[in-house]
């Protein structure tokens, strides 16, 4: 931690808060998502596919609007991006906890999702701007503050939640309301340089570039799994716990210890393990590494259905809290391999060059594929359960992160994860 904290402070003040304001918007996140799932499929006793859409029109509307989320943060600014998106994930978080109909669910689903669009790429871009060389560091460091309130939100959350979901997600709400009050105060502004053309033209013209870019599309294909295969920690992972465990104190903890393990792995290794890939791998077989990892993080589940399962008692709990657990550690691992250089990459292929819109691009392909992939593992654990098939959705998942390794390591052997030529693409970003 000594050393964390050292790299921490060598950073510029901007790079800094980031990094702070990053904890802060996970801490309010991770309160109230891990206990969603279980809501929409216990208090409110919906269908499995129906929690999935609701969960997946989330993602949709976050990853599959960052685009334009990107594209405003790069012609706007980052600062008032950020600014936005907070006060209207401020209002989506209120109205989970007030309403109970299907269809303002979703589009209270919608509006977190979409304050997402708005506040991440900007972020993103403005620490891969702020960073400079130091960006793959920088990014494993923000990983850090990411996974410290992945860490402290569901310890928070089980508390609250043991007092009502609504409290939980009037909580979430003030935290994002005074964070974009602070942030309206101390963040220092950044934007992208400017380009010649109307508005509408420009917008036009960067998109277009952007998908005539075949190595960046591919790469942003290839890693829709990754993104289907973590968020199984809020979908998959805690239904899997309440199907076991039930919906009492046990459930709710076992539920909370999914992310606590896999937070506290990182924040105690994420730097380690990045300087170990960084001194012993190219980034393309770091990224390959990190989706085998993932694909293995299922393997404990698809074991744990070979296995009776107790009436009841201390090996009923161990069913339902080891393997799940397990594989969100793994899931951990996964992802402090291949994130720093995922969003390296994204860099890499964009030129340095509207960064924001970049990501933006990226999230909107993986966001597609998070939404379809929700909805098909909703649909898996409901057929699991109907044929009594339990192993069904793991080895799904399993052989999707198999199958999107194989990818990467064809373009990462091919060549395709390396920058573009210099001067291609749009005019590079300034302070």
């Amino acid at each position: 931690m000594r050393g964390t904290l050292a790299r921490f402070r060598s950073y510029e003040s901007g790079v800094r808060l980031l990094m702070v304001n990053q904890f802060t918007i996970n801490l309010g996140f991770y309160m109230l998502m891990p206990y969603l799932a279980s809501h929409l499929a216990g208090s409110l006793g919906l269908a499995g596919w129906l929690v999935g859409l609701i969960l997946g029109v989330r993602n949709f509307s976050q990853q599959g609007m960052f685009l334009v989320g990107g594209t405003l943060a790069d012609r706007l600014g980052y600062k008032p991006m950020i600014i936005t998106g907070l006060v209207l994930r401020t209002a989506g978080f209120a109205t989970l906890g007030l309403v109970d109909s299907v269809p303002a669910l979703i589009a209270a689903s919608a509006a977190t999702g979409l304050a997402g669009a708005l506040f991440n790429p900007a972020t993103r871009a403005y620490l891969a701007l702020d960073a400079g060389e130091r960006r793959v560091e920088a990014f494993a460091l923000f990983n850090v503050f990411y996974q410290a309130g992945v860490l402290l939100g569901p310890l928070v959350g089980m508390v609250l939640t043991g007092v009502g979901f609504r409290v939980t997600c009037l909580v979430a709400a003030v935290t994002f309301a005074v964070l974009g009050a602070v942030q309206v105060r101390a963040l220092p502004a950044r934007r992208a340089a400017e380009t010649g053309g109307t508005a509408g033209r420009r917008f036009l013209a960067e998109w277009r570039g952007m998908l005539a870019n075949r190595p960046f599309l591919l790469f942003s294909v290839a890693m829709t799994g990754s993104y289907v295969m973590s968020f199984q920690v809020y979908l998959a992972l805690p239904l899997e716990v309440r199907r076991l465990g039930g919906e009492g104190a046990f459930g709710t903890a076992a539920v909370a210890a999914l992310f606590a393990v896999s937070g506290l792995g990182t924040i105690l290794y994420q730097t380690r393990v990045t300087a170990w890939c960084r001194a012993r791998m190219e980034p393309g077989r770091a990224l390959v590494r990190g989706l085998l990892t993932m694909a293995a993080a299922f393997l404990p589940l698809l074991a744990a259905t070979t296995v009776p399962v107790p009436a009841g008692g201390i090996g009923l709990w161990l069913l339902a809290a080891v393997p799940p657990t397990l594989s969100a550690l793994l899931l951990a691992v996964g992802t402090m391999i291949a994130y720093p250089f995922e969003m390296d990459t994204v860099v890499r292929l964009s030129g340095d060059r509207l960064v924001a819109t970049h990501y933006g691009l990226y999230n909107t392909v993986c966001g597609v594929g998070i939404t379809v992939g929700n909805l098909l593992t909703g649909a898996a654990l409901d057929a699991a359960r109907e044929a009594g098939v339990p192993a069904l959705p793991w080895a799904a998942l399993t052989a999707l992160g198999l199958v999107c390794a194989a990818a990467l390591r064809r373009l990462h052997r091919a060549g395709r994860l390396a920058a573009p030529p210099a001067g291609a693409g749009a005019r590079p970003l300034t302070a």
